[in-house]
């Protein structure tokens, strides 16, 4: 067994190593030199969501063939539902843009679906430690691997705004959907006493409340009904909404993310709620474990702006298992 899982990670690293090489060879030189970094970088450890500028090429300084090379890495580091959720979270910046403009928004040119930032980190290839980024407004991945091993995928931030589209040829639609299905299925199977303690306050926060740091401060997140107190039902509903958020990323990567987690213990898990449990209504909820937390906030624009994030409180960045695999005696290339 072992044998089998130590050639599935090759397997993975090399299809990433190789995306990631592919796109970088598209690249001149002042292109590569903005793309690339050292791995021991401290721009490795920085990421936001909101709109912005971010270091490494945006799409709109690559060429087609280069853009279509960038977004290979995509569907190689992802699953096909969180490829296909990044593809929509960056084609919402134009009905975003669409939506501010005619509202009078004097800034609505900001959205920009080519303002999306690729980053490489350290040197692509099996057996050295590396990471590839992807950043822009709504959208923070990062994937870190050392050795043979993917060893990290977080920080993870997916969000969408608007979170329904209101109009036009794409109304309904909704780039990212399970995080709130999957967290509503749970609430509404909560028993009266049990919704007591799940439900924490009748105001959600405005926003995420771990930040955007290299770490998360988890000091405000609050803590609500212990997986130990659900039923079988309840608690298979709760594993499934925390694997959602790891199954962003293919389901090689999102496995071994799973078994740490549940090899860290579910006992401790809590879910909480804050805010109206009516859809349509500003609502918030965390997922908080020993070693991973899960936040998720809809809110803004008339609860129709959806930010979600995981952080592995033990392992962002990779940082936990990058100790290990130095002690063994490996250091960045």
């Amino acid at each position: 067994m072992d044998l089998e899982v130590a050639a599935t990670d090759r397997a993975v690293v090399d299809a990433l190593a190789g995306a990631a090489r592919a796109w970088l060879a598209t690249l001149d030189p002042v292109q590569r030199a903005r793309a690339t970094f050292p791995f021991d970088s401290p721009e490795r450890m920085v990421w936001a969501y909101v709109p912005g500028n971010r270091e490494g090429l945006a799409l709109a300084d690559m060429r087609p063939g280069q853009r279509r090379a960038a977004l290979q890495v995509v569907e190689v580091a992802m699953s096909p539902r969180g490829a296909s959720e990044i593809r929509a979270i960056i084609a919402l910046e134009s009905i975003l843009g669409d939506l501010e403009r005619s509202s009078g928004r004097a800034d609505w040119a900001r959205r920009d679906p080519e303002r999306y930032w690729f980053a490489v980190f350290g040197e692509p290839g099996r057996g050295s430690v590396w990471s590839w980024r992807i950043g822009g407004h709504h959208l923070a991945i990062h994937l870190t691997v050392a050795g043979d091993r993917v060893v990290g995928s977080a920080p993870c931030f997916l969000g969408a705004n608007p979170a329904t589209v209101p109009g036009g040829p794409s109304v309904g639609a909704r780039a990212i959907e399970g995080e709130e299905r999957l967290a509503r299925a749970l609430l509404t199977s909560l028993a009266p006493e049990q919704a007591r303690v799940a439900i924490v306050d009748p105001l959600a926060p405005p926003d995420i409340l771990s930040g955007s740091g290299p770490r998360a401060d988890v000091r405000d997140i609050p803590r609500g009904i212990r997986h130990d107190a659900l039923d079988g039902a309840q608690a298979a509903r709760l594993e499934d909404l925390i694997r959602w958020y790891l199954e962003r990323a293919r389901p090689e990567i999102a496995a071994g993310e799973w078994a740490r987690i549940a090899g860290a213990g579910l006992v401790e898990v809590t879910f909480a709620w804050a805010g109206s449990t009516a859809p349509g209504r500003g609502h918030y909820y965390a997922i908080r474990g020993p070693e991973f937390l899960v936040e998720y906030d809809n809110t803004q624009d008339g609860a129709n702006h959806i930010h979600a994030v995981w952080r592995d409180l033990a392992n962002d960045w990779g940082e936990d298992l990058l100790t290990s695999h130095y002690r063994t005696g490996h250091r960045p290339g």
